[in-house]
């Protein structure tokens, strides 16, 4: 227990926001993320690909992604983590979850779906486009 990393948040309130939506809406991301990633973290297994690194002070950034419906990440874009290694103080700090503008509309109202894909509410139009034109492609 001596040589764990400690997990801890770069802002608790908005990052459990986005983790609940992720849970509400995508469920194997978010088992993937309780289950393997976070207790990987805590033994000092970190996953993802590094973004930068600060050789003096022993920080490494990371992006780790999250599995994704394709045609979910096709619209939105893909399920990142984004967090950051303090070796130093042996601390894991959890950043934030991308894309960040669905879902943190996810967590403020309920989302409806169109062809079993999340629909913003401030841009549907927009959305339902990307996935007809999608499905349109596919064919």
């Amino acid at each position: 227990m001596k040589n764990n990393y400690v997990i801890e948040y770069l802002n608790e309130n908005e990052f459990r926001k986005k983790e609940r939506a992720v849970k509400k809406y995508n469920m194997l991301a978010y088992k993937k993320l309780m289950f393997d990633h976070y207790p990987e973290f805590r033994e000092g297994i970190f996953n993802g690909v590094v973004v930068s690194k600060n050789t003096k002070e022993k920080i490494t950034k990371y992006e780790l992604k999250l599995p994704t419906d394709s045609m979910f990440a096709k619209v939105h874009g893909e399920i990142v983590l984004h967090y950051s290694v303090y070796e130093n103080q042996r601390i894991v700090m959890l950043d934030t979850i991308t894309p960040e503008e669905i879902l943190n509309e996810g967590h403020q109202k309920e989302l409806s779906t169109y062809k079993g894909v999340m629909v913003s509410k401030t841009h549907a139009e927009k959305d339902m486009f990307k996935i007809n034109l999608l499905n349109m492609l596919g064919k």
